[in-house]
């Protein structure tokens, strides 16, 4: 073997411990393989761009922009809403992962659907209380096995086919050529999966949940010029999100809280809201919603006369228990606002609350 192919050996095992050190990008990583061989004359500069143009990559990239779509008109939302609920059991969690997701990443390719559906399901995680460590594994897994029922379900599969078309001239394969053999590795694969994770994945549930505001706050802004400028909370629909709660509001240097329904919004008021920050995306879809500009720390970490962060704790024989935050009233029993609920060990719920 010639020093070329010498030099491309150490220069791909270079590239296999760069990736795996996790401290480059592995895009980046690959960028720069390619600028290496090409300034060496390793490869011609055809060669060189040659990937680019093939159809399976062009396909990977479009299935990342199918499933942003999906992701941002709600589709995401909706998997969570109606599919996954509330189960009861680890098992159960992990069957209602692993059959939607195997199911979508046959048709929009795996590697995006993981990308759209962690968030997600790290949210759910935390809502039905079952540690993140034990949903992400079986969430990888149906997608890599919902990858082989066709064509278009892996990356691999993808550009295998390109480098088929392009060393044959032939047509390729068609959407549904593996899933004779893929369907049956899948259905096998899952039912081992549900057997065997739910024992061996460890239980690292979420550390240090309030050690910063920003954790379970967020920030945006009333346009000046939209149209929510003028009516009030209640009117805007802000009192009725249900991943969001409005704690307070921010304007002109003074601050609302526990924000009755009844007021009015102004242009250029800073909104805060506590609960699910992976929310921030449809509350930004909301018409006269902007992102805040301020560069500032959260409105919430500054200290004010109008109000104070308290902690306490809920007895065993308190009537709010068994009730839903927004049910039990907070607001309007003792003039303050649920920031984040946390369940001790000793069974009771310690909470973080604005008192004004």
């Amino acid at each position: 073997m010639d020093w070329q192919g010498w030099f491309s050996l150490a220069l791909a095992a270079g590239a296999l411990l760069m990736m795996s050190s996790g401290r480059f990008a592995p895009h980046m990583v690959m960028m720069g393989v390619l600028v290496v061989l090409s300034t060496s004359g390793i490869i011609s500069p055809a060669q060189a761009l040659s990937g680019f143009s093939n159809s399976g990559l062009i396909t990977v990239a479009a299935m990342f922009v199918v499933a942003a779509g999906i992701h941002h008109s709600g589709g995401v939302d909706l998997v969570v809403r109606y599919l996954l609920r509330s189960p009861k059991t680890v098992r159960s969690a992990q069957a209602r992962i692993a059959f939607p997701v195997s199911l979508l990443s046959g048709f929009l390719n795996n590697t995006p659907v993981v990308a759209t559906m962690i968030p997600a399901v790290h949210s759910w995680s935390r809502r039905i209380g079952i540690a993140p460590s034990k949903l992400m594994i079986p969430l990888s897994y149906s997608a890599i096995l919902g990858g082989t029922l066709t064509l278009v379900g892996t990356s691999t599969n993808l550009v295998v086919n390109g480098q088929y078309q392009q060393l044959t001239g032939s047509a390729g394969f068609s959407i549904f050529s593996i899933t004779s053999v893929g369907l049956p590795v899948a259905v096998i694969g899952l039912a081992v999966m549900l057997l065997v994770l739910p024992r061996m994945l460890p239980d690292r549930k979420d550390q240090q949940k309030f050690g910063s505001m920003r954790e379970f706050t967020l920030e945006v802004a009333v346009s000046p010029n939209g149209p929510l400028v003028g009516k009030s909370v209640g009117e805007a629909g802000l009192r009725e999100l249900e991943r969001l709660y409005l704690v307070e509001i921010e304007r002109d240097g003074s601050v609302v809280t526990a924000v009755p329904s009844e007021e009015r919004l102004l242009g250029g008021d800073r909104l805060v809201f506590a609960g699910d920050t992976q929310a921030i995306s449809d509350l930004l879809r909301i018409p006269g919603i902007v992102p805040s500009v301020h560069e500032d720390e959260p409105s919430l970490s500054k200290d004010r006369a109008e109000r104070r962060l308290v902690e306490a704790a809920l007895s065993p024989q308190s009537d709010v228990l068994g009730l839903t935050i927004r049910d039990a009233r907070f607001r309007d029993r003792y003039g303050a606002v649920v920031l984040a609920v946390a369940r001790g060990g000793s069974g009771y719920l310690a909470t973080w609350a604005i008192s004004v």
